[in-house]
Protein backbone atom coordinates (compact mmCIF):
# COMPACT_ATOMS: atom_id res chain seq x y z
CA UNK A 1 0.00 0.00 0.00
CA UNK A 2 2.81 2.39 0.80
CA UNK A 3 3.60 2.51 -3.20
CA UNK A 4 0.54 2.91 -4.12
CA UNK A 5 -0.33 6.12 -1.39
CA UNK A 6 3.46 7.41 -2.34
CA UNK A 7 2.78 7.33 -6.36
CA UNK A 8 -0.55 9.61 -5.75
CA UNK A 9 -0.89 13.19 -6.19
CA UNK A 10 -1.75 15.60 -3.43
CA UNK A 11 -4.93 16.31 -4.98
CA UNK A 12 -5.81 12.93 -5.45
CA UNK A 13 -4.61 11.93 -1.93
CA UNK A 14 -6.62 14.42 -0.40
CA UNK A 15 -9.89 13.40 -2.63
CA UNK A 16 -9.10 9.84 -0.53
CA UNK A 17 -8.75 11.37 2.65
CA UNK A 18 -12.49 13.53 1.93
CA UNK A 19 -13.79 10.31 1.22
CA UNK A 20 -12.17 7.90 3.93
CA UNK A 21 -11.02 5.71 1.72
CA UNK A 22 -6.97 6.43 3.65
CA UNK A 23 -6.35 7.57 6.64
CA UNK A 24 -4.02 10.77 7.66
CA UNK A 25 -2.62 8.12 9.84
CA UNK A 26 -1.65 5.62 6.81
CA UNK A 27 -0.50 8.36 4.70
CA UNK A 28 2.11 9.18 7.45
CA UNK A 29 3.00 5.87 7.60
CA UNK A 30 3.25 5.70 3.78
CA UNK A 31 5.41 8.75 3.88
CA UNK A 32 7.56 7.32 6.92
CA UNK A 33 8.09 4.13 5.34
CA UNK A 34 9.41 5.71 2.01
CA UNK A 35 11.98 8.16 4.09
CA UNK A 36 13.64 4.82 5.38
CA UNK A 37 13.97 3.14 1.90
CA UNK A 38 15.06 6.44 0.54
CA UNK A 39 16.18 9.14 2.32
CA UNK A 40 19.99 7.43 3.05
CA UNK A 41 20.94 8.31 -0.87
CA UNK A 42 19.05 11.93 -0.60
CA UNK A 43 19.18 13.32 2.50
CA UNK A 44 16.54 15.98 2.08
CA UNK A 45 14.17 15.43 5.39
CA UNK A 46 16.80 15.24 8.24
CA UNK A 47 14.54 16.27 10.98
CA UNK A 48 11.27 14.14 11.24
CA UNK A 49 8.65 14.98 13.88
CA UNK A 50 6.44 11.42 13.09
CA UNK A 51 4.77 11.56 16.59
CA UNK A 52 3.58 15.00 16.64
CA UNK A 53 2.31 14.45 13.42
CA UNK A 54 0.18 11.20 14.58
CA UNK A 55 -1.47 13.57 17.55
CA UNK A 56 -2.25 15.97 14.71
CA UNK A 57 -3.83 13.19 12.62
CA UNK A 58 -5.75 11.39 15.58
CA UNK A 59 -6.95 14.81 16.74
CA UNK A 60 -8.45 15.16 12.92
CA UNK A 61 -9.96 12.02 12.91
CA UNK A 62 -11.89 12.64 15.99
CA UNK A 63 -13.24 15.82 14.30
CA UNK A 64 -11.53 18.18 15.60
CA UNK A 65 -9.37 21.06 14.16
CA UNK A 66 -11.53 20.60 10.75
CA UNK A 67 -12.96 24.44 10.83
CA UNK A 68 -11.51 25.11 8.00
CA UNK A 69 -13.04 22.44 5.83
CA UNK A 70 -14.36 22.89 3.12
CA UNK A 71 -12.73 26.10 2.47
CA UNK A 72 -10.08 26.49 -0.92
CA UNK A 73 -6.83 24.68 0.00
CA UNK A 74 -8.37 22.18 2.42
CA UNK A 75 -5.80 19.74 2.85
CA UNK A 76 -7.71 16.61 4.62
CA UNK A 77 -4.90 15.42 6.96
CA UNK A 78 -2.11 15.14 3.89
CA UNK A 79 1.71 14.93 5.32
CA UNK A 80 3.50 17.77 4.02
CA UNK A 81 7.42 19.39 4.61
CA UNK A 82 8.33 22.42 5.87
CA UNK A 83 12.02 24.19 5.35
CA UNK A 84 14.29 24.22 8.37
CA UNK A 85 14.21 27.91 7.88
CA UNK A 86 10.56 28.22 9.17
CA UNK A 87 9.84 27.42 12.83
CA UNK A 88 7.59 24.24 13.77
CA UNK A 89 6.56 24.55 17.41
CA UNK A 90 8.03 21.60 19.16
CA UNK A 91 10.42 20.76 16.45
CA UNK A 92 13.84 20.79 16.16
CA UNK A 93 14.60 24.02 13.68
CA UNK A 94 18.28 24.98 12.73
CA UNK A 95 17.89 27.15 10.02
CA UNK A 96 20.98 25.14 8.78
CA UNK A 97 23.24 26.97 10.71
CA UNK A 98 25.62 25.10 13.65
CA UNK A 99 24.69 28.97 15.68
CA UNK A 100 21.12 27.08 15.98
CA UNK A 101 21.68 22.95 15.82
CA UNK A 102 20.22 22.39 19.12
CA UNK A 103 17.18 24.85 18.72
CA UNK A 104 13.67 23.67 19.84
CA UNK A 105 10.89 26.97 19.14
CA UNK A 106 8.05 26.94 21.50
CA UNK A 107 5.37 27.87 18.81
CA UNK A 108 5.04 27.41 15.11
CA UNK A 109 4.89 30.17 12.79
CA UNK A 110 2.16 31.94 11.28
CA UNK A 111 2.51 30.22 7.80
CA UNK A 112 2.78 26.77 9.91
CA UNK A 113 -0.16 27.49 11.96
CA UNK A 114 -2.13 28.18 8.57
CA UNK A 115 -1.23 25.14 6.54
CA UNK A 116 -2.32 23.38 10.13
CA UNK A 117 -5.28 24.71 10.16
CA UNK A 118 -5.91 24.24 6.75
CA UNK A 119 -5.30 20.48 7.66
CA UNK A 120 -1.82 19.78 6.46
CA UNK A 121 0.11 17.54 8.90
CA UNK A 122 4.08 18.44 9.34
CA UNK A 123 6.07 14.99 9.43
CA UNK A 124 9.50 17.06 8.88
CA UNK A 125 11.77 20.05 7.96
CA UNK A 126 13.47 20.03 4.91
CA UNK A 127 17.09 20.85 4.58
CA UNK A 128 18.36 23.88 3.28
CA UNK A 129 21.70 26.04 2.83
CA UNK A 130 22.94 28.07 6.20
CA UNK A 131 20.26 30.55 6.50
CA UNK A 132 19.20 30.02 3.13
CA UNK A 133 22.13 31.38 1.36
CA UNK A 134 22.97 29.43 -1.63
CA UNK A 135 22.72 27.62 -4.82
CA UNK A 136 23.94 24.31 -3.01
CA UNK A 137 21.80 22.67 -0.17
CA UNK A 138 24.54 21.78 2.14
CA UNK A 139 25.13 22.94 5.93
CA UNK A 140 27.44 22.11 8.81
CA UNK A 141 24.53 19.95 10.83
CA UNK A 142 22.95 17.98 8.20
CA UNK A 143 25.40 17.78 5.63
CA UNK A 144 24.56 17.55 1.57
CA UNK A 145 21.23 17.19 0.05
CA UNK A 146 21.53 14.95 -3.13
CA UNK A 147 19.39 14.89 -6.10
CA UNK A 148 17.72 12.11 -6.87
CA UNK A 149 18.06 12.01 -10.50
CA UNK A 150 21.96 11.81 -9.74
CA UNK A 151 23.03 11.88 -6.43
CA UNK A 152 26.56 13.00 -7.33
CA UNK A 153 24.62 16.64 -8.35
CA UNK A 154 22.76 19.22 -6.08
CA UNK A 155 19.50 19.80 -6.23
CA UNK A 156 20.09 23.30 -6.16
CA UNK A 157 19.27 26.14 -3.55
CA UNK A 158 17.84 27.16 -1.15
CA UNK A 159 14.28 24.59 -1.32
CA UNK A 160 16.73 21.91 -2.20
CA UNK A 161 15.59 19.38 0.41
CA UNK A 162 12.14 19.72 -0.52
CA UNK A 163 12.36 19.99 -4.00
CA UNK A 164 14.79 16.41 -3.74
CA UNK A 165 12.05 15.05 -1.01
CA UNK A 166 9.49 15.73 -3.66
CA UNK A 167 10.77 14.23 -6.43
CA UNK A 168 12.11 10.59 -4.53
CA UNK A 169 8.25 10.16 -3.49
CA UNK A 170 8.73 11.45 0.24
CA UNK A 171 6.34 13.73 0.52
CA UNK A 172 3.44 15.00 -1.66
CA UNK A 173 4.07 18.66 -0.97
CA UNK A 174 6.73 21.18 0.42
CA UNK A 175 6.74 24.58 1.83
CA UNK A 176 9.77 26.76 0.51
CA UNK A 177 11.38 30.40 0.06
CA UNK A 178 12.33 32.60 -2.38
CA UNK A 179 14.67 34.89 -2.51
CA UNK A 180 16.99 34.78 -5.60
CA UNK A 181 15.43 31.32 -6.96
CA UNK A 182 15.23 29.20 -4.12
CA UNK A 183 11.65 27.66 -5.22
CA UNK A 184 12.60 27.49 -8.62
CA UNK A 185 15.94 26.53 -9.08
CA UNK A 186 15.73 23.68 -7.13
CA UNK A 187 12.06 22.57 -8.98
CA UNK A 188 14.00 22.97 -12.03
CA UNK A 189 17.09 20.59 -10.73
CA UNK A 190 14.71 17.95 -9.21
CA UNK A 191 11.65 18.42 -11.96
CA UNK A 192 9.37 19.15 -10.11
CA UNK A 193 6.96 22.39 -9.63
CA UNK A 194 8.05 25.56 -7.67
CA UNK A 195 6.17 28.95 -7.50
CA UNK A 196 7.35 31.97 -5.81
CA UNK A 197 4.19 33.94 -5.32
CA UNK A 198 3.86 37.91 -5.59
CA UNK A 199 4.80 39.71 -2.59
CA UNK A 200 2.05 39.67 -0.42
CA UNK A 201 0.46 36.83 -1.52
CA UNK A 202 1.53 34.07 1.39
CA UNK A 203 2.63 35.48 4.66
CA UNK A 204 6.15 35.67 5.76
CA UNK A 205 4.89 36.47 9.80
CA UNK A 206 8.61 36.63 11.61
CA UNK A 207 11.23 37.82 9.09
CA UNK A 208 13.47 41.69 10.24
CA UNK A 209 12.70 42.35 6.54
CA UNK A 210 9.32 42.90 6.75
CA UNK A 211 8.37 45.53 4.29
CA UNK A 212 10.95 44.33 2.00
CA UNK A 213 9.44 42.47 -1.50
CA UNK A 214 12.70 40.35 -2.36
CA UNK A 215 11.98 37.15 0.05
CA UNK A 216 8.50 35.27 0.02
CA UNK A 217 7.33 32.03 1.31
CA UNK A 218 5.50 29.39 -1.43
CA UNK A 219 4.76 26.36 -1.86
CA UNK A 220 6.53 23.22 -4.49
CA UNK A 221 4.90 20.23 -5.40
CA UNK A 222 4.82 17.19 -7.91
CA UNK A 223 2.39 18.69 -10.86
CA UNK A 224 0.81 22.69 -11.01
CA UNK A 225 -2.68 21.32 -9.37
CA UNK A 226 -0.98 19.85 -6.53
CA UNK A 227 0.84 23.50 -6.33
CA UNK A 228 -2.57 25.42 -6.66
CA UNK A 229 -4.19 23.58 -4.17
CA UNK A 230 -1.16 23.95 -1.72
CA UNK A 231 -0.88 27.75 -2.59
CA UNK A 232 -5.08 28.39 -1.37
CA UNK A 233 -3.81 26.63 1.73
CA UNK A 234 -1.26 29.14 2.46
CA UNK A 235 -3.00 32.19 0.71
CA UNK A 236 -4.23 35.19 2.26
CA UNK A 237 -4.01 37.82 4.99
CA UNK A 238 -2.12 37.88 8.05
CA UNK A 239 -1.69 40.37 10.51
CA UNK A 240 1.75 39.36 11.38
CA UNK A 241 2.44 40.42 7.87
CA UNK A 242 1.09 44.16 6.50
CA UNK A 243 2.14 43.39 3.09
CA UNK A 244 -0.28 40.70 2.66
CA UNK A 245 -3.51 41.15 1.29
CA UNK A 246 -7.09 38.59 0.94
CA UNK A 247 -6.91 35.24 -1.02
CA UNK A 248 -8.94 35.29 -4.11
CA UNK A 249 -12.71 34.95 -4.50
CA UNK A 250 -12.00 32.07 -7.06
CA UNK A 251 -9.75 29.90 -5.83
CA UNK A 252 -6.13 28.75 -7.33
CA UNK A 253 -7.40 25.06 -7.59
CA UNK A 254 -10.50 26.49 -9.84
CA UNK A 255 -8.19 28.71 -12.20
CA UNK A 256 -6.56 25.40 -12.85
CA UNK A 257 -9.51 23.31 -13.32
CA UNK A 258 -10.81 26.05 -15.92
CA UNK A 259 -7.68 26.58 -17.49
CA UNK A 260 -7.36 29.04 -20.78
CA UNK A 261 -4.28 29.16 -23.12
CA UNK A 262 -2.87 32.80 -23.11
CA UNK A 263 -3.35 33.99 -26.01
CA UNK A 264 0.60 36.26 -26.39
CA UNK A 265 3.89 34.65 -24.74
CA UNK A 266 7.18 36.10 -24.68
CA UNK A 267 10.22 34.15 -24.61
CA UNK A 268 13.47 35.39 -23.69
CA UNK A 269 16.55 33.24 -23.71
CA UNK A 270 18.31 35.66 -20.85
CA UNK A 271 17.61 38.98 -18.99
CA UNK A 272 20.00 41.11 -19.04
CA UNK A 273 22.76 39.24 -20.60
CA UNK A 274 23.06 36.61 -17.94
CA UNK A 275 25.15 33.57 -19.17
CA UNK A 276 22.80 30.71 -20.13
CA UNK A 277 23.98 26.59 -20.59
CA UNK A 278 23.88 26.65 -24.43
CA UNK A 279 22.50 22.91 -24.22
CA UNK A 280 19.55 24.27 -21.74
CA UNK A 281 19.35 27.48 -24.21
CA UNK A 282 18.40 24.82 -27.14
CA UNK A 283 15.77 22.77 -25.60
CA UNK A 284 13.90 25.22 -23.70
CA UNK A 285 13.27 27.40 -26.99
CA UNK A 286 12.16 23.89 -28.15
CA UNK A 287 9.80 23.20 -25.68
CA UNK A 288 7.91 26.56 -26.45
CA UNK A 289 6.29 24.65 -29.39
CA UNK A 290 4.03 23.24 -27.10
CA UNK A 291 2.85 26.45 -25.98
CA UNK A 292 2.05 27.07 -29.90
CA UNK A 293 0.71 23.63 -30.54
CA UNK A 294 -1.94 24.64 -27.58
CA UNK A 295 -2.84 27.94 -29.83
CA UNK A 296 -0.31 30.53 -28.22
CA UNK A 297 1.27 32.99 -30.33
CA UNK A 298 5.02 32.64 -28.99
CA UNK A 299 7.75 35.74 -29.77
CA UNK A 300 11.18 35.78 -28.68
CA UNK A 301 12.35 38.67 -27.45
CA UNK A 302 15.30 40.54 -25.80
CA UNK A 303 15.55 41.92 -22.46
CA UNK A 304 18.21 44.40 -21.80
CA UNK A 305 18.85 45.19 -17.61
CA UNK A 306 21.51 47.74 -17.31
CA UNK A 307 24.06 46.51 -14.30
CA UNK A 308 21.21 43.46 -13.48
CA UNK A 309 23.90 41.68 -10.90
CA UNK A 310 24.68 44.93 -9.46
CA UNK A 311 21.03 46.26 -8.85
CA UNK A 312 20.31 42.76 -7.14
CA UNK A 313 23.39 42.23 -5.25
CA UNK A 314 23.02 45.74 -3.45
CA UNK A 315 19.71 44.79 -2.86
CA UNK A 316 20.11 41.22 -1.17
CA UNK A 317 23.09 42.52 0.57
CA UNK A 318 21.15 45.28 2.64
CA UNK A 319 19.08 42.17 3.79
CA UNK A 320 21.94 39.98 4.65
CA UNK A 321 22.86 43.22 6.64
CA UNK A 322 19.77 43.62 8.54
CA UNK A 323 19.27 39.85 9.37
CA UNK A 324 23.11 39.02 9.84
CA UNK A 325 25.09 41.64 10.67
CA UNK A 326 24.34 41.38 14.81
CA UNK A 327 25.37 37.08 14.16
CA UNK A 328 28.49 38.29 12.43
CA UNK A 329 29.83 40.03 15.26
CA UNK A 330 28.77 37.64 17.80
CA UNK A 331 29.49 34.45 15.86
CA UNK A 332 31.66 35.17 12.69
CA UNK A 333 33.73 32.13 13.48
CA UNK A 334 30.40 29.35 12.91
CA UNK A 335 29.02 31.53 9.71
CA UNK A 336 29.99 30.07 6.27
CA UNK A 337 32.18 32.24 3.65
CA UNK A 338 29.17 33.07 1.19
CA UNK A 339 27.08 34.82 4.10
CA UNK A 340 30.10 36.92 5.23
CA UNK A 341 30.80 38.13 1.87
CA UNK A 342 27.14 38.80 1.04
CA UNK A 343 26.71 40.72 4.48
CA UNK A 344 29.76 42.59 4.27
CA UNK A 345 29.75 43.81 0.50
CA UNK A 346 26.07 45.29 2.52
CA UNK A 347 28.12 47.10 4.95
CA UNK A 348 30.24 48.87 2.68
CA UNK A 349 27.98 50.07 0.02
CA UNK A 350 26.91 54.09 0.73
CA UNK A 351 23.23 55.53 0.40
CA UNK A 352 24.21 56.75 -2.91
CA UNK A 353 24.82 52.54 -3.60
CA UNK A 354 21.83 51.65 -2.47
CA UNK A 355 19.71 54.86 -4.10
CA UNK A 356 21.18 53.89 -7.22
CA UNK A 357 20.30 50.35 -7.33
CA UNK A 358 16.10 51.40 -6.06
CA UNK A 359 16.66 53.83 -9.18
CA UNK A 360 17.55 50.67 -11.04
CA UNK A 361 15.04 48.39 -9.84
CA UNK A 362 12.15 50.68 -10.83
CA UNK A 363 13.64 51.21 -14.25
CA UNK A 364 13.44 47.15 -14.17
CA UNK A 365 9.76 47.07 -13.10
CA UNK A 366 8.80 49.77 -15.68
CA UNK A 367 10.23 47.56 -18.34
CA UNK A 368 8.47 44.32 -17.08
CA UNK A 369 5.30 46.36 -17.00
CA UNK A 370 5.16 47.66 -20.35
CA UNK A 371 6.36 44.03 -21.49
CA UNK A 372 2.82 42.27 -19.84
CA UNK A 373 1.28 45.50 -21.75
CA UNK A 374 2.12 43.34 -24.66
CA UNK A 375 1.97 39.64 -23.27
CA UNK A 376 0.45 37.81 -21.24
CA UNK A 377 3.45 35.27 -20.01
CA UNK A 378 7.16 35.95 -20.54
CA UNK A 379 9.08 32.66 -20.26
CA UNK A 380 12.55 32.01 -19.65
CA UNK A 381 14.81 29.38 -19.03
CA UNK A 382 14.29 27.70 -15.52
CA UNK A 383 18.01 27.93 -14.41
CA UNK A 384 21.10 29.46 -15.92
CA UNK A 385 23.08 26.06 -15.78
CA UNK A 386 21.61 22.48 -15.25
CA UNK A 387 22.71 20.80 -12.17
CA UNK A 388 25.85 20.39 -11.16
CA UNK A 389 28.35 18.78 -8.83
CA UNK A 390 27.02 18.50 -5.10
CA UNK A 391 30.84 19.09 -4.07
CA UNK A 392 30.88 22.10 -5.37
CA UNK A 393 29.08 26.00 -3.80
CA UNK A 394 28.76 27.07 -7.13
CA UNK A 395 28.72 26.13 -10.75
CA UNK A 396 32.44 27.42 -11.89
CA UNK A 397 31.86 28.79 -15.24
CA UNK A 398 28.49 28.93 -17.78
CA UNK A 399 28.56 28.81 -21.35
CA UNK A 400 32.45 29.77 -20.82
CA UNK A 401 31.63 32.52 -18.51
CA UNK A 402 33.63 32.09 -14.83
CA UNK A 403 31.70 32.95 -12.15
CA UNK A 404 32.76 35.29 -9.60
CA UNK A 405 30.33 34.58 -6.70
CA UNK A 406 27.76 32.26 -5.91
CA UNK A 407 24.74 34.43 -7.28
CA UNK A 408 26.36 35.10 -10.43
CA UNK A 409 24.57 30.94 -11.42
CA UNK A 410 21.14 32.66 -10.11
CA UNK A 411 20.08 36.08 -11.83
CA UNK A 412 17.34 34.25 -14.57
CA UNK A 413 15.64 33.77 -11.21
CA UNK A 414 16.98 37.00 -9.34
CA UNK A 415 15.66 39.57 -12.07
CA UNK A 416 12.58 37.75 -11.78
CA UNK A 417 12.43 38.71 -8.07
CA UNK A 418 13.19 42.47 -8.82
CA UNK A 419 10.03 42.83 -11.18
CA UNK A 420 7.67 41.43 -8.36
CA UNK A 421 6.56 39.07 -10.18
CA UNK A 422 5.10 35.36 -9.71
CA UNK A 423 7.36 32.82 -11.21
CA UNK A 424 6.24 29.25 -11.83
CA UNK A 425 8.71 27.16 -12.38
CA UNK A 426 7.81 24.40 -14.68
CA UNK A 427 9.85 20.82 -16.20
CA UNK A 428 10.34 20.69 -20.00
CA UNK A 429 12.85 17.82 -20.55
CA UNK A 430 16.02 16.41 -20.08
CA UNK A 431 19.62 17.70 -21.36
CA UNK A 432 22.10 14.50 -22.73
CA UNK A 433 23.19 13.61 -19.56
CA UNK A 434 19.53 12.80 -18.15
CA UNK A 435 19.55 16.17 -15.94
CA UNK A 436 16.10 17.96 -15.74
CA UNK A 437 15.54 21.43 -17.31
CA UNK A 438 12.58 23.32 -17.14
CA UNK A 439 11.09 26.97 -17.68
CA UNK A 440 10.50 29.69 -15.77
CA UNK A 441 6.75 31.31 -16.45
CA UNK A 442 6.14 34.89 -15.49
CA UNK A 443 3.17 36.59 -14.99
CA UNK A 444 2.33 40.17 -14.12
CA UNK A 445 2.43 41.16 -10.03
CA UNK A 446 -0.43 39.05 -8.48
CA UNK A 447 -1.52 37.13 -11.79
CA UNK A 448 -0.86 33.97 -10.46
CA UNK A 449 -4.33 32.11 -11.45
CA UNK A 450 -3.52 32.49 -15.16
CA UNK A 451 0.31 31.66 -14.66
CA UNK A 452 -0.64 28.17 -12.98
CA UNK A 453 -3.46 27.85 -15.26
CA UNK A 454 -0.90 28.06 -18.26
CA UNK A 455 1.31 26.06 -16.44
CA UNK A 456 -1.04 23.21 -16.32
CA UNK A 457 -1.58 22.94 -19.76
CA UNK A 458 1.53 23.19 -20.40
CA UNK A 459 1.86 19.75 -18.25
CA UNK A 460 -0.88 18.11 -19.43
CA UNK A 461 0.70 18.53 -22.82
CA UNK A 462 3.82 17.40 -22.09
CA UNK A 463 3.43 14.85 -19.53
CA UNK A 464 6.89 14.95 -17.95
CA UNK A 465 4.78 14.88 -14.41
CA UNK A 466 3.95 11.51 -14.78
CA UNK A 467 7.68 10.20 -14.32
CA UNK A 468 7.35 11.23 -10.69
CA UNK A 469 8.21 9.86 -8.35
CA UNK A 470 11.83 8.20 -8.72
CA UNK A 471 13.75 6.22 -6.87
CA UNK A 472 17.39 7.94 -6.28
CA UNK A 473 19.42 7.22 -9.01
CA UNK A 474 23.58 6.95 -8.59
CA UNK A 475 25.37 8.58 -11.42
CA UNK A 476 28.26 10.82 -11.95
CA UNK A 477 29.22 14.43 -12.86
CA UNK A 478 28.73 15.59 -16.29
CA UNK A 479 31.79 17.62 -17.67
CA UNK A 480 31.66 21.36 -17.43
CA UNK A 481 31.07 22.27 -20.90
CA UNK A 482 31.61 25.36 -23.56
CA UNK A 483 34.98 26.63 -20.65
Amino acid sequence: MTEELIALSACQAVHRLEAGEVSPLEMIDAAAARIVEVEPQVNALPTLCLERARAHAERLMAGKGREAMGQAGWLAGLPVAIKDLMDVGGVRTTYGSPIFADHVPSASHPLVQRIERMGGVVIGKSNTPEFGAGGNTFNEVFGKTRNPWNTALTPAGSTGGGAAALAAGEIWLAHGSDHGGSLRRPATYCSVVGLRPSPGRVTRGTVNTMFSPLSVQGPMARNVPDLALFLDAMAGFCPADPMTFDAPAVSFSQAVAEAKIPLRIAYAETIGGSPIDRETRNICRAAMGIFQNLGAEVEEINIEIDDLEGTFLALRSQQFVIDRELQLQSHRDLIKPDIIWNTELGLKQSISDLAKAERSRAVLYGRFAELFGEYDLIVTPGANTPAFDVDLRHPEAIDGVKLEHYMAASLLTAAITLSASPALSLPCGFDQYGRPIGLQLVAPPRGEAPLLAAGALYEAESGLYKQLPIDPRPGTVPPVTGS
